[in-house]
Order: structure tokens, then C-alpha cells, then sequence
């Protein structure tokens, strides 16, 4: 395996792809044609030389990622909604749209995103230490105590999971998630980007985001082990607290994973592989393709196999054409 920088994430039938500043969205529109929007986002952390910093720079690469999550999801959703006619739009809604007009929906993504983001501060963090401290007449350990709540957070991620992964439109989701890995995997085990050899690929990853979620459970309960502060409300404070930095040096595992093959660095990058068996599903061929073309909307594999795999045979036509 080699590192070749991109990555992507599964959208609504689609899937995005990111190289650099350039990312593309394709989509299996309805009448089966693909779509491919190409565009550009710098992140935070090239904009900022401060936020590019080791352990700060996982805090704002989180926020760039749900920054261009939700933009692509947007564009994804627009060719999805409901061709049936409209209700009437109540009074709020219209004075709402008569207030704020095109600024609305602007203003919606932020709060989306801050709404997400204290839900799963509440339902991941806050929620196990309450849950937690009921047990904790029981046990006197603090290491233990620590060690319990970060099973029990792990135990609700996995039910949400198990929850979501039963609407049906999830798991489509799940399937691109999958194409969106083996396209990966495909060339960076340096095979020609095509759909056998990417169905012939791992759906699994090391630098995916459920193993980022992961390694922050698993950091998380070392962290709490050793911060040890007395009192329910000081508890649910520092958990809130220690989320920037057990962010930025799970982040900093994900980047060495990512790039590291070695037997150390696989044998930590296992529980978020196994983790991706639940969020990745095997795609059928109509979503390879549909990776593949985003791929290629911001990505030059051929080039990159040329580099990196000389010995590759797309790599060698690719010499003998020059």
C-alpha cells in the first residue's frame, strides 16, 4: 500500500471524492445517468498556519470534513426531492422566507452543524457518564469507572449503528461507503481504477472516519483514567473540555495509520476495521462506478500507478504511449 492522499465520503446515491483543494460529488441521478460536480475548498488548516500545527490541526480537519459533508450531501439531496405538489407553507415558513430569503438556508447549515455536534456530545459523552455514575456506589475504582464508561459509550455507537443501519436509505449509504474504499484501496495497492479490480478490493480502510471515532473512544477512556476530577458536573466539564485534544492526537494516529504499514500500526488500526464491517456494505457495480467517476474528476491515477507502481501494467502502457 502506498498513501496517495485522496479521500472522499459517501453522499445520498453518490459519493465524493477529495485530492488537495479540489473535491467532486457524483451522483446516480433517478434516470440512471451519473452526475459530477467538481469544485474547490481550502481547509481551515491551510488557511491558518496555526491550525495546521500536530494535535491542533484534528480539531479544524474534523470541521473542514462536516463543512464539505454537508455541502455535498446538499447537492446530492437535490436530485432526490419529492416531485409531488407542495402543501401550502404554513404562516412560519412564510414569514421566515419573506425575512430572511436566500440567507436562510445559509444560516441553516451552521446550526445543523452545531445541533449534530452538541447531540453527539450529549448522547456520546454526556450520556455514559450519567449512565455510569448510577453504578458507581458498586465500584470503587476510579481506573474502572473510566474503563466502564468508555464501554458503554462504545456499546451505544454500536446501537446507533445497528439502529440506523436498518432504514433502507442508510444502507445504499453504506454500500457507496464501501465502493468509496475499494476505489481507494484499488489504486493504492497500485491496480488499474476499473470496476473488476475495484470489486476485487478491500472495504476497509485505515483512514476512515468510523476508525477515527474509534481511536477517540479508545483515547478517550486513557484520558479519563489519568484527568481525575471529583463531582458529577466537574466530570460531565472535563469531558467536554478534553474533546479538542483527544480529537487532535486520535487524529494524529489516523495520519500515521494512514501512511504506516507496520505491523504495530495495523494491530492498533483493528478495532476500527472491524468497526467499518457495520458501515460499509459490498456495492453493486452501478455504485463502483459511480466512485471511479468521481475519482477521476479530481485524480490522476494513471500518473500516480506510473510513479509509485512502475511495474504496474497500466503504469507500463502508460510509459509506452509516451
Amino acid at each position: 500500500m502506498k498513501y496517495s492522499g485522496i479521500g472522499g465520503q459517501a453522499v445520498i446515491e453518490g459519493i465524493m471524492m477529495k485530492n488537495k483543494q479540489e473535491y467532486a460529488t457524483a451522483v446516480r441521478k433517478p434516470d440512471g445517468e451519473i452526475e459530477v460536480k467538481k469544485d474547490r475548498y481550502v481547509s481551515m488548516t491551510e488557511k491558518v498556519k496555526l491550525f495546521s500545527l500536530p494535535f491542533v490541526r484534528g480539531v479544524f480537519s474534523f470541521a473542514d470534513s462536516m463543512i464539505l459533508g454537508m455541502r455535498t450531501l446538499t447537492f446530492s439531496a437535490g436530485f432526490f426531492e419529492d416531485d409531488e405538489v407542495e402543501e401550502e407553507p404554513g404562516k412560519l415558513e412564510k414569514w421566515l422566507d419573506d425575512k430572511f430569503g436566500e440567507k436562510l438556508e445559509k444560516a441553516l447549515m451552521p446550526a445543523v452543524m452545531v445541533f449534530s455536534v452538541a447531540a453527539a456530545v450529549a448522547i456520546f459523552m454526556i450520556l455514559p457518564l450519567g449512565i455510569s455514575s448510577l453504578i458507581r456506589p458498586l465500584v470503587g475504582s476510579d481506573t474502572v469507572m473510566a474503563f466502564l464508561e468508555g464501554m458503554i459509550r462504545l456499546a451505544i455507537f454500536i446501537a446507533y449503528i445497528k439502529v440506523i443501519s436498518n432504514m433502507e436509505d442508510i444502507r445504499r449509504t453504506f454500500m457507496y461507503h464501501g465502493a468509496e474504499h475499494k476505489c481507494i484501496n484499488c489504486i493504492e495497492h497500485g491496480m488499474e481504477l476499473n470496476v473488476d479490480n475495484v470489486r476485487a478490493s478491500s472495504k476497509q480502510h485505515k483512514r476512515c472516519g468510523t476508525s477515527f471515532l474509534i481511536i477517540v473512544m479508545m483515547i478517550s477512556i486513557v484520558f479519563f483514567m489519568v484527568v481525575r476530577v471529583d463531582g458529577f458536573l466537574l466530570k460531565m466539564v472535563s469531558r467536554i473540555v478534553l474533546i479538542p485534544v483527544i480529537a487532535g492526537v486520535s487524529y494524529e494516529f489516523l495520519r500515521i495509520a494512514g501512511r504506516s504499514d507496520s505491523c504495530v500500526v495495523n494491530f492498533l488500526s483493528k478495532p476500527g476495521l472491524w468497526m467499518q464491517n457495520m458501515t460499509t456494505s459490498e456495492p453493486d457495480d452501478s455504485m463502483i462506478e459511480v466512485a471511479i467517476a468521481a475519482v477521476e474528476a479530481v485524480f490522476d491515477w494513471r500518473a500516480y500507478l506510473a510513479e509509485n507502481f512502475p511495474d504496474s501494467a497500466c503504469a507500463g502502457s502508460l510509459k509506452g504511449a509516451d
